[in-house]
């Protein structure tokens, strides 16, 4: 449930935030009657990732035994793939962000095609909604289908609930520290991630474990009990791990880690420029209801 609240959590606010910004460009411009397409790109593209979703869900219940281990370990390593590209391209591609969702729109309006507009708002929620699509799946590999499903509704519904409230101000969220904080979470779900499908692959004797048990804590943190299943679904963890499994996560975890903070010294916070242009349509509309 919490990795996929997270997540949901996380992607769901990103492509509020873009959205948020379309319509402020769209309301600046004086071309309001284009906001239907920005709706309707949106509601598509939920309605695509839930397809996406359906047809994820098809193709795992396909395999059995081996085959279905080796499945769900090269779904995890692919998660592992995305999201980490997802993390470090946020970072890299956060400056300059509003200029070029600005300069499309430019182009888009300067043609009156509602059809162009509703495809950027598309593909910006697409995007969002086909890595939580990957994500969800892989947490179903170690937790519930309830469990998911609860966890992504909680995830959808409050980053629904704060995108609308930041925007209209009736809040101030500081969003830097959310995106800062929650990118460190993720990429420590993303390590377990790589463990667990890495454990897939060697019960699968897809990959040699090296030592089967390099040690075994379960006696005293179970990953079966309450606590140790929480953090199994959520990091990953296992009481008793290979040698490939803990080489993998360690060596994942300060590589990523240090990209990922070495950015943040070197003045490249995350989603900065995002939030930054967020700030501003918000303080614009504060500023025109007012006068």
């Amino acid at each position: 449930m919490g990795s996929a609240l997270l997540v949901t959590l996380r992607e769901s606010l990103e492509a509020a935030l873009v959205i948020g910004l379309m319509l402020g460009y769209l309301v600046r411009v004086g071309k309001s009657k284009l906001i239907r397409a920005v709706w309707w790109g949106t509601g598509a593209a939920v309605a695509g990732s839930i397809l996406t979703a359906y047809l994820f869900e098809r193709l795992a219940g396909g395999f059995e035994g081996r085959g279905e281990q080796i499945f769900e370990g090269l779904m995890m390593l692919a998660a592992v793939i995305l999201l980490t590209t997802m993390i470090l391209w946020m970072q890299r591609q956060s400056r300059g962000l509003r200029r070029r969702i600005e300069e499309r729109l430019a182009r888009t309006v300067a043609t009156g095609e509602s059809l162009g507009i509703g495809s950027l708002a598309f593909l910006a929620v697409f995007r969002e909604g086909v890595e939580t699509t990957v994500f969800i799946q892989t947490a179903l590999f170690s937790a519930t289908g309830q469990e998911v499903l609860l966890g992504a509704v909680i995830g959808l519904v409050v980053a629904t609930v704060l995108a609308l409230l930041t925007y209209r101000g009736a809040v101030r969220l500081d969003l830097r520290s959310f995106f800062l904080w929650t990118g460190a979470l993720l990429i420590l779900f993303a390590a377990g991630l790589l463990a667990h499908g890495v454990h897939e692959l060697e019960e699968a004797g897809f990959l040699p474990p090296l030592v089967e048990h390099l040690w075994d804590i379960n006696g005293r943190l179970n990953e079966k009990g309450a606590v140790g299943s929480f953090l199994k679904a959520l990091f990953g963890y296992n009481g008793d791990p290979s040698l490939t499994e803990a080489v993998s996560w360690l060596i994942y975890l300060l590589t990523t880690a240090r990209l990922y903070f070495g950015r943040l010294r070197l003045g490249q916070p995350e989603g900065d420029e995002l939030v930054a242009s967020y700030d501003t349509e918000r303080r614009r509309k504060r500023d025109a209801v007012s006068s």
